[in-house]
């Protein structure tokens, strides 16, 4: 640290003299950072795409990982490390900023919202001091700024990326390398020949896993198809086995192990119906096991082999590192670093959220402390299991959708296939791991819901959750400041937007009525959704829903015609969808086209409009484009506009 400390007293010397002082400060602070980086451990992160703890020295039988399970045997294995969402995009922003997506405004997927410039990644304060830094492949970083972050983080961002590229050989470096092999794509969406090309033909026979030794979980029904595709995704566990054992090797070749810290971990559950978008435990629970060579070992919290019930969250990852390489955590780091000098006390909580991911809507938060988790979902009149276009590809998807019958499904099956959510969820982890129990209704769990509920309203309330604004008030708040700016700096009042949204499934029908005339539009629209949650209404209400179909906000609009048609209103309700379908904001056209999707047969007026909407999208993202690829603005919110409109001329179609 003091080496650092006398390198900036160099700089801001070498600012205000003149030669040739000058020349002589400048080759000292070279000097300095010479000397600072010479005694640094490398860091290396090994980070598998779409993957829950489905690993051998997890305890799973059916896995097949033996170079991860070795990597185990020399590491310090955490068993409660949590993502901070169950998607990719919004986890990597929590990474990479060390903040929590939701303060940022980054919580919606491929949102595009702008974060403070000072803020570049952590990986760039690294390279300010020495570090070579290198990143193989993934940058979607979820956040306007995506671009200035590559820059200043990494000296090298691609495909070919690697530690290897350094010209100096001595010098430390933090390399990523981005596993792509067990992502949702290979194991459930592509078509099942192009995974046996891609994939399978990678393995030995005794490598791929027979579907009939597949041990299902109970809220999976037991047919042939899904068993086959349960059997893939651990086929695909094991050919990325294979390329961390190539890392390591790689890396054992170069002569560095001994001076490199390893971290494995997944950046959410594996991308399996149930997993990926869900605020369960298979959502958010990932593996992550950290390896301390012998000259480090003092940095490590226990020996390797051993394990720790330590809770970890993704926020933690980013102080963690600087702190493990003595550089200064920035005050704006939201994350708690849980290794090296700056380790603090263990966490009581760690949280997530689930917002909107690609065109599906969503908004829910969860509160895990090491034995309880605790969901709130705030729009429960939408179900865990929505149509979603780019999964829905996969086969398995599908079956599911075939076999959805309350009466034949068993309770776990149904939990995830019904339409609908409970407004709270409430699960003991420690005697049901999978989360197959809500105990939100038990009387003997009571204070613990509570306890858990308050620390969700707390954590809320504290971080200024921004989830709670619609996305296209919060492009209109944000469009000269930032969310983090304005947020953190108390000019974005929240509190009585939360409240609004926590009457959600709970406040009675003239609460949520009255929600409806506020004069704030973030208010407006959750009285909008928490009146879609109720079965029936009033009249007054429903012509209440009448009179906001002309909202100046497009958010309530789009919500009063949801709960409107949902209520056997279709007619106006459709003719305001189609409207906003026309809007020249593509975040409100998307809005008012999934909303036109779920209602289905309902809102078969809007069928022309869709297929003009589609049209436009195409022009502006050509549909053969792979959804994979992230593209700026409205490039990717076209691609979810198009999502909609495809869905819902399919079905019509049928």
């Amino acid at each position: 640290m003091y080496c650092h400390l006398f390198y900036h007293h160099c700089l801001l010397l070498y600012l205000h003299v003149k030669t040739p002082m000058r020349f002589f400060l400048f080759l000292l602070a070279t000097w300095c950072v010479a000397v600072c980086t010479a005694n640094q451990p490398n860091i290396l992160w090994i980070t598998a795409e779409d993957m829950s703890a489905t690993l051998g020295c997890y305890g799973d039988k059916y896995a097949t990982t033996p170079n991860i399970d070795k990597l185990a045997t020399e590491s310090v294995r955490y068993t409660k490390a949590f993502a901070s969402a169950p998607v990719c995009s919004p986890s990597r922003s929590c990474l990479i900023t060390g903040c929590y997506p939701t303060s940022l405004c980054t919580q919606q997927m491929r949102s595009g919202f702008a974060i403070p410039k000072t803020m570049r990644g952590f990986p760039a304060l690294l390279r300010a001091r020495g570090f070579y830094t290198s990143n193989n492949v993934k940058t979607d970083y979820n956040t306007g700024n995506y671009a200035d972050i590559i820059k200043h983080s990494w000296n090298e961002s691609s495909a070919t990326a690697h530690w290897r590229k350094r010209a100096d050989k001595e010098r430390p470096f933090f390399s990523i390398f981005n596993l792509m092999t067990s992502h949702q794509s290979r194991t459930m969406v592509w078509p099942y020949a192009r995974f046996q090309k891609e994939v399978q033909s990678k393995l030995s026979p005794s490598e791929i896993h027979d579907p009939a030794k597949v041990l299902l979980p109970p809220y999976y029904p037991d047919t042939p198809l899904i068993r086959r595709e349960v059997a893939r995704f651990y086929d695909c566990v094991t050919a990325m086995d294979k390329e961390v054992g190539a890392i390591l090797q790689q890396l054992a070749d170069d002569g560095l192990a001994e001076n490199t810290i390893v971290f494995f971990y997944s950046d959410h559950g594996s991308g399996m119906p149930r997993h990926k978008r869900a605020l369960l435990d298979s959502g958010m629970h990932v593996p992550l096991m950290i390896r301390f060579p012998k000259k480090w070992q003092h940095l490590a919290t226990g020996k390797p082999g051993t394990t720790t019930d330590r809770l970890v969250s993704f926020v933690d990852y980013a102080p963690t590192v600087l702190s493990l390489t003595g550089i200064p955590i920035p005050e704006a780091m939201q994350g708690q670093p849980f290794l090296g000098p700056k380790n603090t006390r263990p966490r009581r909580y760690v949280f997530g959220h689930r917002d909107r991911v690609d065109e599906v809507r969503d908004l829910a938060r969860s509160v895990r402390d090491g034995r309880y988790l605790y969901i709130r979902n705030y729009m429960p009149h939408l179900g865990y299991n929505q149509p979603t276009v780019w999964p829905d590809n996969g086969e398995i998807r599908h079956e599911f959708y075939r076999l959805t019958d309350e009466e034949k499904m068993t309770a776990p099956q149904w939990h995830f296939a019904a339409p609908t959510r409970a407004v709270e969820e409430l699960y003991d982890c420690q005697v049901d791991p999978q989360n197959l129990r809500n105990l939100a209704d038990s009387r003997k769990h009571q204070a613990i819901l509570n306890r858990l509920r308050a620390a969700h309203r707390k954590h809320i309330r504290d971080t200024v959750d921004l989830g709670f604004l619609p996305e296209s008030e919060a492009w209109e708040m944000f469009s000269e400041k930032t969310g983090w700016e304005l947020g953190q700096g108390g000019n974005v009042k929240m509190g009585a937007i939360h409240r609004a949204a926590a009457q959600v499934g709970i406040a009675d029908e003239a609460a949520l009525a009255k929600n409806l005339s506020s004069p704030n539009a973030s208010i407006r629209y959750w009285g909008a959704i928490g009146l879609a949650h109720r079965k029936a209404l009033r009249i007054e209400t429903k012509q209440q829903l009448r009179k906001a179909l002309g909202d100046p906000s497009p958010a309530v609009r789009i919500e009063a015609a949801n709960t409107l048609a949902r209520n056997g209103i279709p007619n106006p309700a459709i003719r305001a969808l189609i409207k906003d379908l026309a809007h020249e904001n593509l975040i409100i056209v998307s809005h008012a086209a999934r909303t036109i999707e779920l209602l289905g047969e309902q809102a078969i007026a809007a069928k022309t409009p869709m297929e003009a909407a589609l049209i436009r999208a195409e022009k502006i993202r050509p549909p053969d484009l792979s959804p994979v690829i992230v593209l700026p603005g409205d490039k990717d919110l076209a691609m979810f506009v198009a999502f909609s409109c495809r869905a819902f001329l399919t079905k019509l179609g049928k």
